[in-house]
């Protein structure tokens, strides 16, 4: 499963971003002469050996074979206490960008500034959501060229993560016919997370572990239904074991509501459009089910399958339920009908998803021009009215106007999110050997529920020019 490999030094590296408090956490030096050899990839000092991991997987919906970290390389782990829960665990800590491995296949192993700014911002924007995720460590830019459409310079990218184990992990060894290696995976995500179980039959073990796959993929799209992100690509090879959102390439958060948006330029059928993604999410444990196969009779995977989608529906509806303040009296056909009915008729206003999200905690209030404004013209028609009327009625008069309520709507409705014209301003100065955006956005990120009223303008609906940018699986 892993190859030893080297990374291949780039050309006079230098910083654009430290996460100097994950480092910190991590219990890494900001001071160590090393630092910026060892994350640029220009040296691997012992004890380190860098590694790449093969797998395979299903890429837009077809067997794509052996795929493997093409351009990614692990350094191993390192433990980190997570400052929310006061727990102890290991982050794995991995290069993305530092040259060619075994599993490169025609490729230069390498990525560009771009793409490079865009995962580091987005992972830690992710993170500051409070949704499962990958980590961004530091990000290094160089004077080595690669080509793209364009000649661009590459960069470097250390993430962490709890693993970045893969659905197609399991793939590859079903699909090349190594059973023992299936159980042997199975495991070791077993006893490195899920030690509890380590008393529990083998059967049992197996069952816990696939069970625990489908809910936290549920849970963790249900999430991104929630915010409005659309990860752009979800081949089962992008899939995390442990419900984590991994790989930000061609991924996009909704600026006007569009329950159908496609984000990623590549795809051409829509397979990976917004709305598909928790049909998606069903589709790709499937695949995981068939990988499973030698560990599980197929009637307890199929009765596993079955729950995602309570379990996906839950997830969503508890997220909407708080996003629009709605009580925990309401029943589940009612916060349904209500979030249905808002997403709808949000959509035919062509009203800024987030930003109308936000204004909805001034409902019933001296504020309400404020979600007025955000609606547009539509909001004096008479379905929205209705909606408004059934919403009071809902939540209540005096709850309307609690501040408690607004408090918490807000705690929940993300005023800053990682618009693609954001990254895309940060990207064309960072181009330009100005990386003070970069640094600004993710400052900002990290708190996207607090007013920040100092960066209120990025906050702001996206100018015209922002419809026309494209982002595609190349980087």
């Amino acid at each position: 499963m892993v190859a030893a490999q080297a990374p291949t030094p780039l050309q006079q590296p230098h910083w654009v971003h430290r996460n100097e408090p994950l480092l910190a956490q991590l219990g890494v030096s900001l001071d160590d002469p090393q630092l910026l050899t060892v994350l640029a990839g220009s040296a691997a000092p012992p004890p380190l050996k860098p590694f790449a991991t093969v797998y395979s997987g299903h890429q837009f919906g077809h067997w794509a074979g052996q795929l493997g970290d093409g351009r990614a390389l692990g350094l191993g782990e390192l433990p980190y206490r997570d400052t929310a829960s006061g727990s102890e665990q290991w982050l794995e800590v991995q290069l993305k960008g530092a040259g060619p491995t075994p599993y490169s296949r025609f490729a230069d192993g390498r990525a560009v500034l771009r793409s490079s700014i865009r995962e580091y911002l987005c992972s830690e924007a992710m993170h500051g959501l409070g949704i499962a995720t990958t980590r961004a460590l530091t990000l290094v830019a160089s004077a080595t060229p690669v080509q793209r459409e364009r000649s661009e310079r590459a960069a470097v990218v250390c993430r962490a993560a709890r693993s970045f184990l893969r659905f197609g992990h399991f793939e590859h060894y079903h699909y090349s016919g190594q059973p023992e290696r299936v159980a042997a995976l199975a495991d070791y995500l077993i006893e490195r997370h899920f030690p509890q179980w380590l008393m529990l039959s083998e059967h049992q073990r197996h069952l816990n572990l696939f069970s625990h796959i489908v809910a936290a993929t549920a849970t963790t799209i249900a999430a991104w239904q929630a915010v409005g992100f659309a990860h752009g690509v979800l081949n089962t090879d992008n899939m995390s074991l442990l419900g984590d959102t991994l790989d930000y390439g061609p991924f996009g958060f909704l600026d006007r509501y569009q329950s159908g948006l496609i984000c990623n330029h590549s795809d051409s059928s829509g397979r990976y459009a917004f709305d598909r993604q928790p049909m998606i999410g069903l589709w790709n444990l499937n695949a995981l089910a068939n990988a499973f196969l030698s560990l599980l009779p197929s009637e307890a995977l199929v009765e596993q399958l079955g729950s995602y989608q309570q379990q996906f529906e839950q997830a969503y509806r508890d997220n909407m339920r708080a996003k629009l303040g709605l009580p925990t009296t309401a029943s589940d056909t009612q916060v349904d009908s209500l979030v249905g009915e808002f997403l709808r008729l949000l959509e035919s206003s062509g009203a800024d998803y987030s930003r109308s999200m936000r204004a909805l905690a001034w409902l019933g209030s001296n504020d309400e021009p404020q979600l007025a404004t955000e609606i547009g013209a539509s909001w004096t028609t008479s379905q929205w009215q209705q909606w408004r009327s059934d919403y009071s009625e809902l939540v209540g008069s005096s709850a309307l106007r609690s501040a408690t309520r607004r408090r918490a709507m807000n705690a929940v409705n993300a005023k800053y999110i990682l618009r693609n014209y954001l990254a895309e301003q940060a990207i064309e100065a960072a181009e330009a050997g100005d990386y003070q955006q970069v640094e600004r956005l993710f400052k900002v990120l990290q708190h996207p529920y607090d007013e920040q009223p100092e960066h209120h303008r990025l906050a702001a609906v996206p100018p015209a020019w922002a419809e026309s940018i494209s982002v595609s699986c190349s980087s």
